[in-house]
């Protein structure tokens, strides 16, 4: 139905051209508006394909899945608990120790509003979308990793550049082995759910104890 000079022309502007543009000095209120109108463009195409129906994903994924994300888990765990620790030791495991509701609502919010979304643009959307394109599955991971980590550039930090850039390989990963929406929005905020509860919430821009 669609070229694939289409396809591509759409994903240029929607995920490069757009989060690119947020670096620009220009009305709050119409970067609202693009967001707003590309989410639903997005969201259109999904129902179109019937994609937006919540489905449990096969139960042979199920135990590789929590398999795979507990050893991730644990790596993840090690490493952004010692940055925290040589870092900024003040901020170990603070919003949680120090504002307990605070972190119950940074959770839930990143959970529900945060993560949902962008499996569903980033990962459901675009590989139903653009996988065609690019035949090398290593390459489209890569390719969706990079683009994924872009859609943070507004935030102007280098830690939020990596982070990102490493949980779009790892989503992508998972979301290429299982085309679970369900599997990879859970691993999604797993791992950023630790991250703010270890102490990294204010270095990627979420609220802190301050």
């Amino acid at each position: 139905m669609y070229s694939v000079l289409y396809r591509s022309t759409e994903l240029f502007l929607l995920f490069v051209l757009l989060p690119i543009s947020f670096l620009i000095d220009y009305p709050i209120l119409i970067k609202v508006i693009l967001i707003v109108i590309g989410f639903i463009y997005i969201l259109v195409l999904l129902k179109r394909q019937g994609l937006l129906k919540l489905r449990l994903p096969d139960k042979t994924y199920w135990k590789p899945f929590w398999q795979e994300t507990i050893i991730k888990l644990a790596i993840v765990m090690v490493v952004t608990g010692l940055y925290v620790f040589f870092i900024a030791p003040d901020k170990l495991f603070s919003v949680l120790l120090k504002k307990p509701e605070l972190w119950l609502i940074i959770l839930f919010i990143y959970t529900f509003l945060s993560v949902w979304p962008q499996e569903i643009i980033y990962r459901t959307f675009f590989y139903d979308r653009y996988e065609k394109l690019i035949k090398n599955k290593w390459l489209f991971i890569f390719i969706n990793a990079v683009l994924f980590s872009l859609a943070h550039l507004f935030l102007k930090s280098f830690l939020v550049q990596l982070l990102t850039f490493v949980g779009g390989l790892l989503f992508a990963y998972t979301f290429s082995k299982t085309k679970s929406t369900t599997l990879v929005s859970i691993e999604h905020a797993i791992y950023g759910n630790w991250l703010f509860t270890v102490g990294m919430g204010e270095m990627l821009a979420f609220p802190g104890v301050d």
